[in-house]
């Protein structure tokens, strides 16, 4: 069941680059997704069919939903060039830090810490705050949550979260 909840949030992403960004269809498919986002894990651990696939799946499906999400709000954020900067320095940090735990533990490591969570809880919210705030300063939060989880994905999580499950299994 988790897996086909994935799978529709794949389906969701999809149907975003059909829609007009940030119009009403855009929304409803955006909030879907991000919802089912957050129900196949608890499905998964609720019925107790958490599996390897089903997390790489997740991952998956989390890439293909965060790329049309760039590909469609781009266009319409008028954003400084710092910050385009900014998002860029963190994307290198979380980049190195995939590969780093790749060749330090000779497997994929997704680490998924509470600051992780929140800087994804913050991302998928930045939509409906464009009526609201400025869209620059809704990115500074977003950015500056987004490099603390990067850093401590990096200096702490390597070290000791990485360790203790791959020691764990």
């Amino acid at each position: 069941m988790a897996n086909i909840i994935t799978s529709f949030r794949i389906l969701c992403s999809i149907a975003l680059l059909l829609c007009t960004a940030l119009s009403p269809l855009f929304y409803a498919f955006y909030l879907t997704a991000g919802l089912s986002d957050m129900a196949d894990g608890w499905v998964a651990r609720r019925t107790k069919t958490v599996s390897e696939f089903g997390s790489k799946f997740d991952t998956v499906a989390d890439i293909v939903f965060v790329a049309v999400c760039l590909f469609k709000l781009i266009p319409v954020m008028a954003l400084p060039v710092w910050i385009y900067v900014w998002i860029g320095v963190i994307a290198a940090v979380k980049i190195f830090n995939v590969v780093y735990g790749f060749v330090r533990h000779k497997r994929f490591v997704a680490v998924h810490s509470l600051l992780n969570k929140a800087t994804g809880l913050l991302l998928f919210l930045l939509p409906f705050t464009f009526p609201f705030v400025d869209v620059k300063y809704s990115a500074v939060a977003v950015c500056a949550v987004a490099t603390v989880a990067a850093v401590w994905e990096n200096i702490i999580c390597k070290d000791t979260i990485i360790t203790f499950k791959l020691n764990k299994k």
